[in-house]
């Protein structure tokens, strides 16, 4: 989908209700309240009530889209920029975008992005397999004075694994100690994985425990161990993603939010070479919880 197909195919609001009511009820209208199918519409055409217990709803009530002020040909672009930036779009440019300079605020564009990230986030996750790539990396600004050298208690530690050839999960993690990557690994990996390849942390083989694990030595300046494949490159090139999101289209992610980001990026590159990603991504927007303002900004 291009940003010329979405204006043309999307540009009412009764367009994109539409599409909405396919995506959320493929079957016919449901109630979602009682789930009851005897519904009839309003004289209002996005209206509709439930015959069972008389709830008044529309094709956007409970989803990301609730209690939105703004026109859902608004919500769609917004979402089209979103999920085709291959780095991440920030709400400043977002909001350059859709409503230029002087019109609209930093403030709606913020919060249109976090319930967007919000529909990435609630979505089915299948344990990986076959050959999987785990590693981890720091995050955060540089903080300045001797008492700070060689450490990274300062930073924000993402642990990243990927399946060969396969889907990708970014985790915001509390510390790279060995029974933090064990419990990322039992929720994550099947037990029948054929190897997990990491570099040569220590916490690594007690966090792994009896699954087959190969280390490439980085310490040594090994990087793939020579005539095998046995290598930690897909996930190192997954990190220089999203460092290149943080560094250069972000700028600056609080560790509060930062898991929402990293559930972008895992999102948008799981589904990198799919022709429906703006379809998808709707989809889980109509069927995703709603995500309230105080919510998003509460302590």
């Amino acid at each position: 989908m291009t940003l010329p197909e979405v204006n043309e195919m999307y540009s009412t609001d009764d367009r994109c209700r539409q599409l909405l009511e396919r995506l959320r009820w493929p079957e016919g209208v449901m109630c979602p309240r009682c789930k009851d199918t005897r519904v009839s519409r309003l004289k209002d055409y996005a209206r509709y009530e439930c015959v069972g217990c008389e709830y008044q709803f529309t094709v956007t009530s409970g989803t990301i889209f609730h209690d939105s002020h703004l026109p859902l040909p608004i919500w769609f672009l917004a979402t089209l920029l979103l999920c085709e930036a291959k780095k991440g779009m920030s709400a400043h440019q977002l909001k350059r975008t859709i409503w230029g300079l002087n019109k609209g605020s930093y403030k709606t564009a913020w919060y249109l992005c976090h319930r967007i990230r919000k529909a990435m986030a609630q979505v089915d996750r299948p344990i990986l397999n076959g050959t999987v790539e785990m590693d981890e990396t720091y995050v955060g600004g540089v903080k300045r004075g001797r008492q700070w050298m060689d450490r990274r208690d300062h930073k924000e530690c993402v642990i990243g694994i990927r399946q060969r050839n396969g889907d990708l999960r970014f985790f915001h993690a509390e510390d790279a100690k060995s029974g933090t990557l064990a419990r990322y690994i039992q929720e994550n990996i099947s037990q029948d994985v054929d190897v997990i390849v990491t570099d040569d942390l220590r916490a690594y083989p007690k966090a792994v425990g009896d699954l087959k694990h190969e280390t490439v030595n980085h310490s040594a300046g090994e990087y793939v161990r020579f005539g095998t494949d046995i290598h930690t490159n897909s996930i190192e090139s997954a990190f220089s993603l999203l460092k290149r999101g943080i560094i250069g289209t972000w700028h600056k992610v609080s560790a509060k939010h930062l898991q929402a980001y990293l559930d972008e990026m895992t999102f948008r590159f799981d589904r990198r070479k799919r022709s429906d990603l703006f379809l998808d991504t709707l989809r889980h927007m109509v069927t995703a919880d709603p995500l309230t303002f105080e919510e998003l900004t509460a302590a």
